[in-house]
């Protein structure tokens, strides 16, 4: 009697040892089925709101710089509008690396939209007839800056200059102009003639870029 009444607080007491063990597991398993999934909903929601940021601020930005021919024509409101609209959009580049990333889509022409120098705009001088083109090529460090002039409101020269680029980062390059041409005339540009570009973001279509005077340059794709 003794002995089956043993037996049977032993195995009493064994039970709940296993079913503590199995509670621990489903515990466990309820655990990470539960958070886990909502991980990838979360990352895709970011991306769409992300995405959706970037074509609203594309947008606006694009439209302001129609508006404003280039920035030719802004008024004070307009250029500050730009400004924050472009820091804003700067924060969601898709693009890491820009400059020495082998899939980067830098490489190739992109067009000038919109800038805030007065130099590259031409204000108060000839005025600039058709796109001003910006070339650049990662694999030879080099790019090149393209437009035509008018001059005496009859002529229309072709104009380009030349450049080395020297990245010192993924996305911030050197820049030492090398060549220009004026028409059928060309020259070396002296040494001193020297800049930078930080490309703040890329993607297909769009490139924001910021210079060493403190100038900011919205570029589309051709």
């Amino acid at each position: 009697m003794a002995t089956t009444i043993n037996t049977r607080c032993t195995t009493q007491q064994q039970k709940p040892i296993y079913t503590t063990y199995a509670s621990s597991v489903t515990s466990r398993n309820l655990f990470f089925g539960a958070y886990l999934p909502l991980g990838l909903p979360v990352i895709l929601a970011k991306d769409a709101y992300d995405n959706s940021r970037r074509t609203k601020l594309k947008e606006e930005i694009l439209n302001l710089a129609s508006e404003t021919k280039r920035g030719l024509t802004e008024t004070k409101e307009q250029a500050e509008e730009m400004q924050n609209l472009f820091a804003q959009l700067e924060k969601l580049s898709p693009t890491v690396n820009p400059i020495t990333n082998k899939n980067s889509k830098l490489n190739g022409d992109w067009s000038l939209d919109y800038t805030t120098s007065a130099s590259i705009l031409g204000k108060g001088g000839a005025p600039r007839i058709g796109p001003i083109i910006q070339n650049i090529d990662t694999t030879t460090l080099s790019a090149k800056n393209s437009e035509v002039i008018r001059y005496g409101g009859i002529f229309d020269v072709p104009r380009s200059v030349s450049a080395e680029l020297s990245p010192v980062n993924g996305k911030l390059t050197d820049v030492q102009f090398k060549r220009f041409q004026l028409g059928p005339l060309g020259f070396n540009a002296p040494e001193s003639f020297k800049g930078s570009l930080d490309i703040t973001y890329l993607d297909d279509e769009v490139r924001l870029t910021r210079g060493d005077k403190g100038n900011i340059f919205v570029l589309t794709r051709m």
